[in-house]
């Protein structure tokens, strides 16, 4: 293994429940009565991307609103709305990373691995991440940071998993990517990339048939080891 590729929402930290609320921040600015409970998002989360996420649901449960003349830019405007509620939360140190992956991150980098991110969310809420827990100097340590804004297609799409090896000059083989949900396991089994799965309480329970097991060695690491980091890690 040359380089570990981390996913973010879910994997770098417990991120849904501050997407789920910004979501809900949006709509109630705008002035639509949509609420979506812990239930329902672990739903939608079937679909990546917040732009799509949002037109599936319409699609489930206010079909009638996709026939607006504005639909189009109105999503989009919905979601540019989420982000700013999201980052905001990100801002107010409300979105910690999950435990042990500072350290993982730190350990990394003291044995000169490569770190890399894999993931669909938007750039800035990436960089804010990062920044706020970690310090401004931390976009510096990842050898490329593969999101939202990089890649046309999303995930289970392998294009992102795809640009980040590109990037990084190494083999799909080389690499291991850590992923928490169904949809990162399928973008990484499609672009080769051998993945370990840890779990969070909205994707628990998903099928996860292809990861890693967590108990194999894995060019030398324990996965074990790796998933240990993560608080109630499946």
């Amino acid at each position: 293994m040359k380089a570990l590729i981390f996913d973010v929402d879910g994997t770098l930290a417990d991120t849904e429940d501050a997407h789920r609320k910004a979501f809900n921040d949006a709509f109630a600015k705008a002035g639509f009565h949509w609420s979506w409970d812990r239930v329902l998002y672990k739903h939608l989360l079937k679909v990546t991307g917040g732009k799509q996420r949002i037109r599936f649901f319409l699609e489930e449960q206010h079909p009638d609103f996709l026939e607006r003349d504005d639909i189009d830019d109105l999503i989009p405007a919905l979601h540019k709305s989420k982000t700013d509620f999201f980052v905001a939360r990100l801002q107010n140190g409300q979105v910690p990373l999950r435990p042990g992956i500072e350290d993982l991150i730190n350990e990394c980098r003291a044995n000169d691995m490569t770190i890399a991110i894999a993931t669909t969310t938007t750039p800035v809420n990436v960089e804010t991440l990062l920044r706020v827990n970690l310090g401004d100097d931390s976009l510096n340590w990842f050898a490329c940071i593969g999101d939202g804004g990089k890649v046309p297609v999303l995930k289970p799409e392998p294009d992102v998993y795809d640009w980040v090896v590109d990037q990084l000059g190494l083999a799909a083989k080389e690499t291991l990517a850590l992923e928490d949900s169904r949809n990162g396991l399928v973008a990484c089994e499609r672009a080769g990339v051998p993945c370990l799965i840890v779990t969070n309480d909205y994707t628990l329970g998903q099928d996860f048939t292809g990861c890693l097991d967590e108990w194999e060695s894995y060019e030398g690491v324990t996965l074990a080891k790796l998933q240990t980091v993560y608080a109630g890690a499946a």
